[in-house]
């Protein structure tokens, strides 16, 4: 219903036409002003005198329009306004009803991180970036034990160890990103139970000691924490619709290792989980089963990226809705630090994330077991980089290392 003019009791203005302005008439149309015949009449020539308080005019387009007209006017601009604002919240207000809406569906971990003294962890570097840890589980279960659909605890003493553990650095502009594999065998001190390999703190103390082994193993401050179990990886695999995975030559299967013929395979969830978790078939052994696992997260963010998710604000929440249902994080990442960590992304490029191994030192054997030993050199260089958010100047350095190719076995 318009808004009626306050003296006549007719209808208000209706918008002007595009191209005109609120305050102009348009083009060749005549007004009626009282006392004049074709143009506004003055003092002296037959007109009515002017009200007792108009001031002199300056020439503008409101001087000629009657006092009920400019109000007309002034209704017509305000209701105007008041429509484009009510706009503008409602739509910030739905957008943000949808980032917490989906934010909050993402299962979180309660105390993730170490409880020893700060003293005793390493001390954060303020504007070095964002270091997060990502695990995903080795459990022998269908039940599903992390994500908002889990049916158990992601940690039980002994259920369950960290198969993949991977540290992930933002720099603090979001203009890269580093992304480390740790060897599951990799032979490290593990706080309160001696020297051990790095996947068997999540199984003796889940979450709180996997963080506390690996921070300091690498005096790298972790900010937070995701997990996610075999069960997460077929899931989120299929909710995006598979990945295309190439395989540069063909691999003959060994034992229970599948075999793989060269080209590119689309891979629903549960191929894709036979793909990053097979070791056996490949001549590095452990090494190149992290590289496969990396190979796929690289194609999954490629798909991410080219389907303009991260650019959405819309598509975004629907992607932490699917994220939400597989993984579960740390409690101190808030519902604005999850969306504002991915919204952060949205510039990143393929090329602008890098993939590694630790560096490597050798095959080892402590007892009977085989182990992974880093080389602590080369290991202690990247550890700093990543400390101090320099990488850029890392790999600047180092051409050489154990990044990720185009071919990966």
């Amino acid at each position: 219903m318009e808004p009626e003019d306050e003296q006549s009791g007719e209808p208000a203005q209706r918008p002007v036409p595009s191209g005109l302005s609120l305050f102009e008439p348009a083009e060749g149309a005549q007004e009626s002003i009282p006392g004049a015949s074709g143009s506004a009449a003055g003092p002296g020539d037959g007109g009515e005198d002017p009200p007792p308080d108009h001031e002199p005019s300056d020439g503008g387009p409101l001087d000629h329009e009657p006092p009920s007209r400019r109000r007309r006017t002034r209704r017509v601009l305000l209701w105007t306004l008041s429509a484009l604002l009510a706009l503008a919240v409602g739509g910030c207000g739905a957008l943000w009803w949808t980032a917490e809406h989906y934010a909050s569906s993402v299962h979180r971990i309660p105390d993730a991180f170490p409880t020893v003294p700060e003293t005793a962890q390493p001390k954060p570097v303020p504007g070095s970036g964002l270091n997060l840890l990502l695990v995903g589980l080795d459990a022998r279960s269908d039940t599903p034990t992390t994500g908002s659909a889990a049916k158990a605890p992601a940690w039980q003493a002994g259920a369950a160890r960290s198969d993949t553990m991977m540290l992930l650095h933002l720099s603090d502009d979001r203009s890269s990103a580093t992304l480390v594999s740790l060897p599951r065998d990799t032979w490290v001190p593990v706080p309160g139970h001696g020297e051990a390999k790095l996947n068997a703190a999540y199984s003796w103390g889940g979450p709180a000691l996997m963080t506390e082994t690996v921070q300091n193993l690498t005096g790298i401050r972790i900010d937070h924490l995701a997990v996610i179990d075999w069960n997460g990886f077929r899931a989120l695999t299929d909710a995006v619709g598979g990945v295309d995975i190439t395989v540069p030559r063909t691999i003959e299967g060994v034992g229970e290792a599948r075999a793989w013929e060269a080209g590119t395979h689309h891979m629903d969830g549960s191929t894709a989980l036979l793909y990053v978790r097979e070791r056996y078939g490949l001549p590095g052994g452990d090494l190149d089963r992290t590289k496969r696992q990396q190979n796929f997260l690289r194609a999954l963010m490629l798909k991410v990226m080219d389907s303009g998710t991260l650019t959405s604000p819309s598509r975004l929440g629907g992607l932490l809705g699917t994220v939400g249902e597989v993984v579960s994080v740390d409690d101190r990442l808030s519902n604005t630090d999850l969306f504002q960590l991915a919204w952060g992304l949205r510039s990143l490029r393929a090329d602008d994330v890098r993939f590694m191994n630790a560096p490597f030192g050798g095959f080892a054997t402590r007892g009977e077991q085989s182990v992974v030993l880093l080389a602590d050199r080369p290991a202690a260089q990247l550890w700093e980089a990543i400390r101090n958010d320099r990488t850029d100047q890392y790999f600047q350095e180092h051409k050489a290392g154990d990044t990720l190719g185009t071919d990966v076995d």
